[in-house]
């Protein structure tokens, strides 16, 4: 089932290059057949959207079935509602694969958590304060190596391409490392991505492939999910049906949408490259918490979360824990954010679960505590608050 919810637009044309959309606030509800079985949360996710993009979606259930609720549009100037199967980039939601892989490799005895990742990539942590001898796989894999916050913005103080447009992830790490310690090791979380290119660095030099085919032969393949995709260095193509990615500028009380940046994949590589849809990101992270890709151990270790924030969340190993769900306990997963998206996904041990996509991600001000909202909502329908 689809709920679409539309807004009111004036579109515009800048020069013949881009198209840009003028959104106004308001809007009524079309093709809302069976909108009262899941009001609470078609309410929530129209108050993320009227914040977040043009159009966001919400693909929800239980072990009795899933639902999906849309808002507004994927591609601006039309009435297209975003679907449950149409692509879109994950970003960070990438790292879950990234250390489900690593992980893998601790089980098959060709890493140890807690070996200094100095013992893997000679040299490669070394330097501007950093001492790979004392950073360790799990301080990587949790955030807490010290390694200095970075993401990367296509145009915005970039890492050096190679001829053809693609990063080597040598390269990613190194730009990373070039700003100072955030910390001691073991001493503080600071959530980066150079984290995550060094653990691609680990996973391509023990299996001897590609960060993107390892990941694919490890995880993908093996569940099946045909809508999900790590793309190789240069293949910046969308799958179809996608949904199109904007940037937003907020003017007044209007929203001014413009196509997002075109990058190459790599840019963000092990760390937030990949692509897929809600569809197949629900079907991940149940999988992975049922126990269809680690050992029970190695999924504890998972779930072993530095406290983030004072308000109950925390983060493990590439997994992050909610805070107490309004009908009690927590769910589990990831969130993402690349130009053009903004993603979500928790799943909780009773079967629940709830995927979340926006088309548009706000370097500043964005939408995260309505996104969380939207997420317990739809997790705790027809449940009493705890």
């Amino acid at each position: 089932m689809t709920i679409t919810w539309g807004k009111g637009r004036l579109s515009v044309l800048l020069g013949a290059v881009c198209a840009m959309a003028l959104t106004l606030p308001g809007g009524t509800a079309h093709a809302t057949t069976g909108e009262d079985d899941h009001a609470a949360t078609l309410a929530a996710l129209k108050t993320f959207q009227g914040s977040a993009g043009p159009g966001a979606a919400v693909h929800a259930g239980d072990g009795g079935g899933s639902w999906t609720l849309s808002a507004g549009t994927g591609t601006i100037n039309t009435n297209q509602p975003i679907q449950s199967d149409e692509h879109f980039r994950i970003g960070s939601q990438t790292k879950t694969f990234t250390a489900t892989v690593v992980l893998q490799l601790v089980e098959e005895g060709r890493v140890s958590l807690d070996a200094p990742i100095e013992d893997y990539l000679p040299g490669v942590v070394t330097g501007n304060g950093y001492d790979g001898t004392r950073i360790t796989v799990r301080q990587l894999l949790q955030h807490t190596s010290g390694i200095a916050a970075y993401s990367p913005s296509p145009g915005i103080e970039m890492p050096d391409a190679n001829p053809d447009g693609t990063y080597d992830l040598a390269e990613l790490v190194q730009h990373g490392l070039s700003r100072g310690t955030a910390s001691a090791p073991g001493s503080g979380f600071t959530y980066s991505n150079t984290n995550y290119w060094v653990l691609g660095m680990l996973i391509e030099k023990v299996t001897g492939k590609p960060v993107h085919r390892a990941v694919t032969e490890r995880v993908i393949e093996p569940l099946g999910l045909a809508d999900t995709v790590f793309p190789a260095p240069g293949d910046r193509a969308l799958p179809a049906p996608a949904v199109n990615g904007y940037h937003g500028v907020r003017v007044g009380s209007f929203y001014l949408w413009f196509p997002a940046v075109s990058y190459d994949p790599s840019l963000y590589s092990s760390a937030g490259a990949m692509i897929s849809t809600l569809e197949d990101l629900t079907a991940f992270y149940q999988a992975l918490t049922a126990g269809k890709l680690l050992s029970s151990e190695s999924l504890a270790e998972m779930r072993d979360v530095r406290p983030v924030g004072d308000a109950g969340a925390g983060y493990g190993l590439g997994l992050i824990r909610s805070v107490k769900l309004s009908c009690g306990g927590v769910a589990w997963g990831h969130d993402g954010g690349v130009p053009g998206y903004m993603t979500y996904t928790l799943v909780t041990d009773d079967g629940r679960h709830a995927s979340v996509v926006t088309n548009a991600l706000f370097q500043v001000n964005a939408p995260h505590a309505q996104m969380f909202t939207l997420l317990d909502t739809a997790l705790c329908e027809e449940r009493t608050p705890a």
